[in-house]
């Protein structure tokens, strides 16, 4: 730090010193404005080369399965944005890590200091399941890891560093070590605290500095590594307002692979609750929690309830505990951000409590491992929506905490009992219900039960979304059945009812 600032101030002082010749001179100081940032999404490098070519812009990163690349240039941006061959011209778009100050340093809990293991009933799954997540990888994209901590070790992870394209990634920050501890720490070390993930691999990304500050760029370059490099699941404990092209085609390139995007869905409640990016891209606003590309996670308490800092609405997938989380700590790591707390027993690392839905994502990916681990034959969208169905809403979804808090355990017995069902959810406005559903089939029967009366309102159809008109001083459940290609009913949704209170 003090060479940094040194170096400001003999650059101000080169500068006052050449003004003052110039001056005597009696010449004017020509100040040139400093080069900025650029991201450009181009159609063939042979685009790229030449729209660059003569501006002396200067690559930062090149991006190639996205076919964009990060440039340092004085070109405006308008003007590379007319040239042949370009696709899009933006600037970096700031990410920040999704975390909040731990609550309190030592939560009284029944369920002992890693409560949130026995809150989402991980501790109810076969050892047989923890062992088969071993053919699934997790990817943490985040400010890297502390790769000495025991439980992180004991993994033997895959490191990169996006930035200086090596395997150092230490965590002078401490949110990525937080965060790799509870998607994927060691469950078989026998020190420290168990992971979520079973003994599925990990791979840990450093994505940005040190600051716990990112850009849609760092986060595209790690998720494209992330499964260049054969991650099944991505975790993006990050997020801000707004997207980028580049964001979106990281995030499609990762789903086009057949994996599983989980993100933070932030903290931001007090502040207005905005839709953060990138969780929206992954339960688009508006879905009401049914569909989607991948899942975007809230925040609950020891109670289940939303942790109150917690993001709400129709772009919450689900929930799981985030409120005075315990992991493990980086030993870079400020103790004012990350407070210290002894664990009983521990041999080695160092451990504390945190809070924010950075530290819920983490849970959920490492769910999704044992989910895959327990049938390896599902898909991504698969994974997600046994998630979603097992969660403590029992079916329902609310813009709270989506479909409930994770309930890993019985996400495992219905992975190993087969296919997931189907999802109904619902948002009335006024006097109209509008429902909308997901399921593993193609086609959809909506069936609507008022007075003891039944009748299909859709039948063998492809929508998943209608709106349905109440009556005052009714009664309405709905079901939502999902139909095989030979024309049977596969699975049904749990019934939705509703009650339109009478007009006075």
């Amino acid at each position: 730090m003090e060479r940094a600032r040194t170096g400001v101030v003999v650059g101000t002082a080169a500068l006052v010193l050449a003004g003052g010749a110039a001056a005597a001179l009696g010449r004017t100081a020509v100040v040139r404005p400093a080069p900025e940032r650029l991201v450009v999404g181009y159609r063939t490098h042979a685009d790229l080369a030449a729209a660059l070519r003569g501006t002396g812009a200067v690559v930062v990163r090149r991006l190639p399965a996205l076919r964009a690349a990060e440039v340092r240039t004085l070109e405006p941006a308008a003007r590379l944005r007319r040239a042949p061959g370009i696709r899009f011209v933006a600037r970096p778009l700031a990410r920040a890590a999704a975390a909040e100050p731990a609550l309190a340093l030592t939560p009284a809990s029944p369920a002992g200091l890693e409560w949130e293991y026995h809150g989402t009933h991980e501790d109810g799954v076969p050892d047989s399941v923890l062992r088969s997540a071993a053919s699934i990888r997790i990817a943490v994209i985040d400010t890297g890891a502390d790769l000495t901590a025991p439980d992180l070790a004991a993994k033997s992870p895959i490191s990169y560093n996006t930035r200086s394209g090596t395997t150092d990634v230490r965590d002078t920050n401490g949110h990525g070590t937080f965060v790799a501890s509870i998607a994927a720490g060691s469950v078989t070390n026998g020190d420290g605290i168990a992971g979520f993930g079973g003994d599925a691999q990990l791979l840990v990304v450093k994505a940005g500095p040190g600051d716990g500050t990112f850009t849609d760029v760092d986060e595209a370059a790690g998720i494209t590594y992330a499964i260049d490099h054969g991650a099944r699941i991505i975790n993006l404990s990050f997020g801000g307002g707004g997207t980028t092209s580049i964001e979106r085609n990281a995030v499609r390139y990762a789903i086009d692979h057949g994996a599983l995007v989980v993100a933070a869905a932030g903290n931001e409640f007090a502040s207005g609750n905005p839709v953060e990016y990138p969780a929206a891209l992954l339960q688009p606003v508006g879905s009401d929690g049914a569909g989607g590309a991948g899942l975007s996670v809230g925040a609950s308490t020891q109670t289940g309830a939303r942790a109150r800092f917690s993001n709400t609405g129709s772009w919450i997938s689900l929930a799981a505990p985030g409120e005075n989380v315990f992991g493990d700590l980086s030993s870079l790591s400020p103790a004012a951000m990350y407070p210290r707390s002894p664990l009983p027993g521990s041999v080695a690392g160092i451990y504390g409590y945190a809070s924010g839905t950075s530290f819920a994502a983490p849970q959920v990916a490492g769910a999704a491992a044992l989910v895959w681990g327990a049938n390896p034959q599902l898909t991504a969208q698969q994974v997600a929506q046994i998630l979603k169905q097992t969660a403590s809403g029992g079916g329902r979804w609310t813009p709270d905490l989506g479909f409930g808090v994770i309930d890993v355990a019985a996400a495992v017995a219905t992975a190993q009992a087969g296919q997931p069902g189907v999802l109904l959810s619902g948002n009335r406005v006024k006097s109209k219900l509008h429902l909308t559903w997901s399921g593993d089939t193609s086609r959809y029967t909506l069936t609507l039960t008022t007075a003891g009366a039944s009748r299909v309102v859709l039948s063998a159809s492809p929508e998943t979304s209608a709106w349905v008109k109440l009556k005052p001083g009714r009664a309405y459940a709905f079901t939502v059945s999902a139909i095989d290609p030979t024309g049977a009913t596969s699975a049904t949704s749990a019934p939705l009812t509703i009650a339109l209170p009478s007009r006075h």
